[in-house]
């Protein structure tokens, strides 16, 4: 009997010391979808990944509030795009021994846009289209150097767990050498091939890839302006493309008028934030099937 109670005893023990001084689960806070679904690939159990953006909302022009702040002060580390991605981290205090800038390896390989746009569209508001473009991923070899930098980071952070970050990113990086070669491949005949971007964030894809792409500054969810037909108008005398890359589904009277004019609509979705099916890789093999397609 006495030892039966010596291991209830020391079962009890056991069981109230493991949760007395389990360690806190490490954290990471990413400012977007991409780097959130990075970090989660790459980290598995080992880590909690935190995207605290609002589903409805495009996390490169987000405010968080206070609250969602200060959890990011807490957090055991921060993936942070790079290329002007984010602003109002410049705007906070946030732990510079924390933050890891995932694309400055190739901030050489940064783009410059031409011009400076300002124009106001759903819950944001106005915002500035400016100068230095970031959406960096939509390149999948920066992508790629992308999970690399969060591998590391990881493996800085939890050393102890390198083996298995290593084995989840070299996993990562394959699909997306996939994916990018069925990019090139689909592109590499008619890379001269005209194009359209209904926004100004696909300067990494073409640039990437090597496509004929100009952008114009319309919303999904509103009917363009006289203007922005005029102007549509004025850059197809020169720019002869039949296709239009929409973040995405475009009103179908958009799409009609369009259509009138010679131009298909197809969804290229950027997927800064989760999207409503699926995850990052799916929406990514679902924009490359698109590419495909049009390359045909």
């Amino acid at each position: 009997m006495n030892l039966m109670r010596l291991i209830i005893l020391g079962l009890f023990l056991s069981a109230f010391t493991s949760s007395a001084f389990a360690e806190d689960p490490f954290t990471v806070y990413t400012v977007n979808y991409p780097l959130a679904y990075f970090a989660e690939r790459i980290g598995g159990e080992q880590v909690e990944v935190v995207f605290p953006a609002p589903a409805d909302i495009d996390p490169a022009y987000w405010m968080p509030d206070q609250k969602t702040i200060a959890a990011y002060q807490k957090a055991d580390l921060i993936l942070l795009n790079g290329a002007n991605y984010a602003k109002w981290v410049s705007k906070v205090s946030l732990p510079s021994g924390k933050m890891v800038n995932t694309s400055r390896k190739f901030r050489e390989r940064y783009i410059e846009t031409k011009d400076v746009s300002t124009h106001t569209h759903g819950s944001e508001g106005a915002h500035a289209h400016e100068a230095l473009a970031f959406t960096t991923w939509l390149d999948l070899r920066l992508a790629k150097l992308q999970t690399e930098a969060v591998y590391k980071a990881l493996a800085r952070q939890q050393p102890e767990s390198e083996v298995s970050f290593k084995n989840n990113y070299q996993t990562l990086a394959d699909e997306l050498d996939a994916l990018d070669r069925q990019i090139r491949e689909a592109v590499t005949t008619q890379d001269k091939r005209p194009l359209l971007g209904s926004h100004p964030v696909y300067d990494y894809l073409a640039a990437g890839y090597g496509l004929n792409l100009k952008s114009v500054h319309w919303e999904p969810n509103e009917a363009p302006l006289i203007g922005q037909w005029l102007e549509l108008k004025s850059i197809r005398q020169a720019h002869k493309a039949d296709v239009m890359l929409w973040e995405g589904k475009p009103m179908s009277q958009t799409v009609t008028v369009l259509e009138s004019m010679g131009i298909n609509s197809v969804v290229f979705d950027p997927c800064g934030n989760r999207p409503e099916q699926g995850d990052f890789m799916t929406v990514m093999q679902q924009n490359v099937d698109v590419l495909v397609k049009t390359f045909r």
